[in-house]
C-alpha cells in the first residue's frame, strides 16, 4: 500500500519538508495543498527585491517546478483546506474533495493583523504579506508620489525604505513612543530613527491612526491628534497571526501557535507542524517561542521531515534573523527580552556599522550586527555555547572578535 503525506501550506516550511522527506527515505506520495495560485517562494525579497523590479516571480521561486517532479513532489495550487478529520485521517478541501493521509505536516504559516479602521477597505491601503500584495502596490508606488506606513516595525521600515528609493516622499507612523519598540533597545531605535531620518523619511511616533480617507482611492491618513497626512499609498505593517484555526478546530493543542515538542510533533502523532504557525520548546532560552523567521521554517521543516519518518533529530537552532533597508544589513542573534546589560562595538551614534551585545547575568544572550558579518558569525557561538566573555574587551574594536573567543580557551 502506497502512504500518503499531505502538506498544507505552501510556505517556506512547506518548501523544505518535502524534498526533506524524500532525504529521510520517505517513498510514498507527498501531496502540497498550497492556497495561493504559486509554487512555494521566497518572502522576504517581495518588499525589496520584487518591489523593486530586480527580481520576477520565476526567480522568486524556492525551488521550480522540474525540481518538484525530479522527486516526486506534487501540488494541488489554489485550494484552502477547510477541515481535517483526525479518526478518519482526511482533510476537506474548499473544493469539495476529500483527500486521504497517513502523515500530515501543517506549514500553514502566519498573515497580517489587518487594522479595522474607517476607509481601511479603500484601493490604495496595503498590506505587506504575499506575491498579490506586492503586485498591487506596484501600482500605486509612483515617484513623486506620497506614502504613508502604518507601524514602524521592521516590516513596517523595510517597505518605507524601497518606498522612499523608488522617489516617493514616506511618512512612518508609528503608535508606540518609539519604533522597533517590541522587538529592541532603546539604542537600536535611536539608530533607526538617525538612518530614516538621513534617507529623508519623516518619522512620527506616539501617533494614533483613526481612518484613511479618500473617493475611489486613498487620498489622506487622518490621526487622532486631527492630523492629515496626504496618502497616495498606504501599506499597513502591524504585525502577524498565526494560522492556527485549522488545527484548533481539529482538536490540536494550540496555544499562541500549534503546541509541537522539539520533534516537530503536535498532540496528535500523525501531524507534525513547522514554521510561524508553531509555539516550540527552546532549551537554550527555558521557554516555549513563536518565531517568525525564515530560517525558524526551514530548520524545523527538516526536524518535521524526520519524525514523519519515525526519525528523532530534536530541533536546537538557535534563533536568528534579519533585516534588509538601505544600505544596512542587520544580523539578529537570539532574543534580547529580559537583557541586564548592553555593550556597544562601534560608533553607532554616527556610522552605520556596528554590534550590540545584550548580556543578562554575565552571558551575552543576543546580538543586534549591522555590517558586522564576523560579529555575527563569532556571536552565534558566544550566544549558543554561553562563552563568558569580559564586556570591556567586547567592546574593544582593537580585539578581533575571534581571538576574544581564543582568550577565553575556546578553539
Amino acid at each position: 500500500m502506497t502512504l500518503t503525506c499531505l502538506i498544507v501550506g505552501a510556505s517556506h516550511a512547506a518548501a523544505q519538508l518535502a524534498p526533506s522527506l524524500r532525504q529521510e527515505g520517505w517513498l510514498g506520495r507527498i501531496l502540497v495543498l498550497a492556497d495561493e495560485p504559486s509554487l512555494p517562494y521566497h518572502r522576504p525579497p517581495l518588499s525589496k527585491a520584487y518591489l523593486l523590479g530586480e527580481k520576477n516571480h520565476e526567480g522568486l521561486l524556492i525551488r521550480s517546478q522540474a525540481a518538484y517532479d525530479k522527486i516526486g513532489v506534487e501540488f494541488k495550487l489554489g485550494v484552502h483546506v477547510q477541515a481535517i478529520d483526525r479518526s478518519a485521517k482526511t482533510v476537506t478541501l474548499d473544493t469539495g474533495e476529500c483527500l486521504s493521509y497517513n502523515k500530515l505536516a501543517l506549514c500553514t504559516g502566519s498573515r497580517v493583523r489587518k487594522v479595522n479602521l474607517p476607509g481601511a477597505d479603500l484601493p490604495g491601503v496595503h498590506y505587506l504579506r504575499t506575491l498579490l500584495d506586492i503586485d498591487r502596490i506596484k501600482q500605486d508606488a509612483l515617484a513623486s508620489k506620497h506614502a504613508v506606513v502604518v507601524g514602524g516595525g521592521y516590516i513596517g521600515l523595510e517597505g518605507a525604505a524601497v518606498l522612499r528609493k523608488l522617489g516617493m516622499t514616506v511618512t512612518v507612523l508609528e503608535m508606540a513612543p518609539r519604533i522597533l519598540a517590541r522587538v529592541t533597545s532603546p539604542e537600536m531605535s535611536e539608530f533607526f530613527t538617525r538612518v530614516h531620518g538621513e534617507e529623508g523619511i519623516s518619522l512620527r511616533t506616539g501617533i494614533t491612526v483613526e481612518g484613511f480617507e479618500g473617493g475611489d482611492h486613498v487620498q489622506q491618513v487622518r490621526c487622532a491628534d486631527g492630523t492629515l497626512i496626504p496618502a497616495d499609498l498606504v501599506v499597513v505593517g502591524i504585525g502577524i497571526l498565526p494560522n492556527v484555526e485549522l488545527a484548533q478546530e481539529a482538536g490540536l493543542a494550540v496555544d499562541n501557535g500549534i503546541l509541537v515538542d522539539e520533534y516537530c510533533r503536535t498532540s496528535d502523532r500523525d501531524i507534525v507542524a513547522a514554521g510561524d504557525c508553531t509555539n516550540h520548546p527552546n532549551a537554550l532560552y527555558q521557554q516555549r517561542l513563536r518565531l517568525e523567521s525564515v530560517p525558524n521554517a526551514t530548520d524545523q521543516a527538516k526536524t518535521a521531515a524526520a519524525s514523519l519518518c519515525d526519525k528523532e533529530k530534536p530541533y536546537q537552532s538557535l534563533p536568528w534573523f534579519w533585516s534588509d533597508q538601505y544600505d544596512i544589513k542587520l544580523q539578529i542573534v537570539g532574543l534580547s527580552q529580559g537583557y541586564e546589560r548592553i555593550v556597544m562595538r562601534g560608533d553607532w551614534r554616527n556610522g552605520r556599522s556596528f554590534a550590540a551585545f545584550y548580556l543578562k547575568g554575565g552571558k551575552v544572550i543576543s546580538i543586534d550586527c549591522v555590517n558586522r558579518p564576523q560579529e555575527f558569525m563569532v556571536g552565534k557561538r558566544l550566544v549558543s555555547e554561553q562563552i563568558d566573555i569580559d564586556p570591556a574587551r567586547l567592546a574593544d574594536e582593537t580585539i578581533a572578535m575571534k581571538d576574544l573567543i581564543l582568550a577565553q580557551g575556546h578553539s
